[in-house]
């Protein structure tokens, strides 16, 4: 199920059933799951390990040298590009590896990557995120599960936008998104993914925990600390666990209050 055009390496190890299409390009040191299918003129390179169930459209690039002026490719340790399972990665998606020798970018299963979205590298990918056409990931960048990226979004490296969290289209992203969050402007939250939280399937009582939790921290006044304090000494769950964590661990620090023409909050004490 090969392509007479396609170029397929010697030394690339290719499992069961895996198609690819022609002038496809399949290279050395690359190994591509069961089941994967590889569409015309798509580019696996660099080592690029893919899952099983895999779709790679026409024209997408899968672990080209990353876009770093740090880069500088280590025969003996080289970096790479790392994906898990049933992924539909669209055409023109272009997925680099990772820069420092033995890196990884790694993209984790079920996820939805749509016609030229770029992710750099190092970037890390959990499970069922839908990041939509033409999304720049700048290098470092970690997109939680679940997570919705709007098409023409710009996220800056070494952001992290949080599980179930949503990012609107044509945004830029300088600041950690945290979970279950919305993202409308720069840097900026208008309210929770309260669709996203029901079709996720969270009970009632953890959607009011997150909304209790949103509020603490953009909607009382208090400054970061305060809100962590409260939140932790109120509230209990593996939601709030988790936002907890993310928030404590943030780098660039987390996205504002929406404040755009003195706008208020969206209003998140009930579901």
């Amino acid at each position: 199920m090969i392509h007479p055009s396609a170029h397929v390496d010697p030394a690339a190890r290719l499992g069961k059933d895996v198609r690819v299409g022609a002038g496809a390009v399949v290279d050395a040191g690359c190994i591509v799951g069961d089941g994967c299918e590889i569409r015309a003129h798509a580019v696996v390179t660099g080592g690029t390990v893919l899952g099983q169930g895999n779709q790679v459209g026409y024209g997408a690039i899968l672990g080209a040298e990353p876009q770093d002026h740090a880069y500088k490719a280590d025969p003996e340790n080289p970096s790479r590009l790392v994906i898990g399972d049933h992924n539909v990665i669209r055409e023109y998606a272009t997925l680099h590896r990772g820069t420092k020798p033995g890196s990884e970018t790694r993209v984790g299963s079920h996820n939805f990557l749509m016609t030229g979205c770029h992710v750099g590298h190092n970037c890390r990918i959990g499970d069922r995120a839908t990041i939509v056409n033409n999304v720049l990931l700048a290098g470092y960048v970690e997109v939680q599960d679940r997570a919705f990226m709007g098409g023409g979004a710009v996220v800056h490296q070494f952001v992290r936008i949080g599980e179930l969290a949503i990012v609107r289209g044509g945004s830029a992203v300088g600041k950690d998104v945290p979970p279950y969050c919305m993202s409308p402007e720069l840097n900026q939250v208008s309210g929770l993914n309260r669709v996203g939280l029901r079709r996720a399937g969270l009970p009632e009582s953890a959607r009011r925990n997150i909304f209790r939790a949103f509020s603490l921290l953009y909607r009382q006044g208090l400054n970061v600390t305060q809100a962590l304090e409260r939140i932790e000494a109120d509230l209990e769950g593996a939601e709030i666990g988790k936002l907890l964590a993310f928030i404590r661990e943030s780098k660039r620090g987390i996205c504002k209050a929406y404040q755009r023409g003195g706008a208020k909050l969206e209003t998140a004490d009930t579901d």
